[in-house]
């Protein structure tokens, strides 16, 4: 859940906070908004946190102690944004955004496509923030490979025209991602947990399936959990809807079928919201959910943990009140808490 409060890459004084309120409310884990790695065309704007300004050490240090503090584990996000990245308003808006094949959708080309010198620096980079944020006392990374940001341009076929051994085949498609995740392994030792967000939908394009069927599923992720992924965390929009035909499993119980790996769960938990646009762009609410769905996909084990973002952000002590049967307590989510670092 980027919040866009961390002016020139800094996380605002509130932050730490903001997620100990998360931490002491219920919740084993916090992973937290995305971190653009040291890469100068990594970040969305200047309002999204990022490695490399001063201070920016200590100031994720004290995410991390303020949640361990709660009792509750802490891991960031990091990400690359591609070419969802806002040139003129980013920090270094002299340096081009990259991508796999320089377009992405509804967009003519408009950047040349990454060469191999690119290539290697943005797997330095990811390495390189899993390393130091392992430093300042984070319990594992997650590589943010989803919703149209860089890797998933390379993962989507879309979006990678390439003819190299980055394009082409599904699992040439997903070849800079595991690399990356092995890069991420090799620098931060054999039991550093590396967790790999992965999604069909895309911010561009709600409908995308760039995995249509499950043997795709399959050959896109298998090489991402062989080089060393341990968790995969599973974005839809609506974490009730199944995946493919003929199969109740949802994305999360198809990734856990193919790979073998544990899964997360996530989109629109705790709230039965049909109407994504309409609650979180327009402002609209959306209804409390009474969680039985959920609690039924997991006692089918289709997913191992499950993720909260909006109904948290309205509700930061929700998770102590499912505990404890206090449902009727709920608060449900208001975009207007978007707003603010409460």
């Amino acid at each position: 859940m980027t919040r866009s409060f961390s002016m020139n890459g800094l996380l605002d004084s509130r932050t730490p906070e903001y997620y100990a309120r998360r931490a002491a409310g219920g919740v084993g884990l916090i992973i937290t908004e995305a971190l653009a790695v040291n890469e100068p065309s990594s970040a969305a704007s200047g309002n999204v946190p990022r490695i490399g300004p001063p201070g920016w050490e200590s100031n994720w240090r004290e995410v991390a102690n303020a949640v361990h503090s709660a009792g509750v584990m802490v891991i960031p996000q990091i990400w690359h944004v591609g070419m969802e990245r806002d040139q003129a308003a980013s920090p270094f808006p002299e340096a081009p955004n990259l991508s796999p094949s320089g377009m992405s959708p509804g967009r003519s080309k408009a950047t040349p496509p990454m060469d191999e010198d690119d290539i290697a620096r943005v797997i330095t980079a990811f390495a390189g923030a899993a390393q130091q944020t392992q430093q300042l006392g984070f319990d594992g990374v997650e590589i943010h490979a989803a919703h149209g940001y860089l890797l998933d341009e390379f993962l989507w076929e879309t979006t990678n025209q390439r003819s190299d051994r980055y394009g082409g085949s599904v699992q040439n498609r997903s070849r800079l991602t595991a690399e990356i995740i092995a890069a991420v392994r090799r620098a931060t030792g054999p039991d550093y947990p590396i967790i790999v967000r992965v999604s069909q939908w895309k911010t561009a394009d709600f409908t995308a399936r760039p995995w249509p069927t499950a043997e795709h599923l399959e050959a896109a992720l298998t090489p991402l959990a062989d080089a060393g992924a341990d968790l995969f965390h599973c974005s839809t929009r609506r974490f009730w809807e199944a995946e493919y035909e003929g199969s109740n499993l949802n994305l999360a119980g198809w990734v856990k079928k193919v790979t073998g790996k544990p899964t997360i769960t996530v989109g629109s938990v705790g709230l039965r919201d049909n109407t994504f646009i309409d609650t979180l762009i327009k402002g609209e609410g959306a209804q409390l959910d009474d969680m039985g769905t959920l609690e039924t996909m997991f006692a089918q084990d289709q997913f191992d943990l499950v993720a909260i973002g909006r109904a948290l952000i309205s509700d930061p002590g929700m998770v102590n009140k499912l505990r404890s049967g206090h449902l009727t307590e709920r608060l449900p989510f208001d975009s207007a808490d978007l707003a603010t670092l409460d």
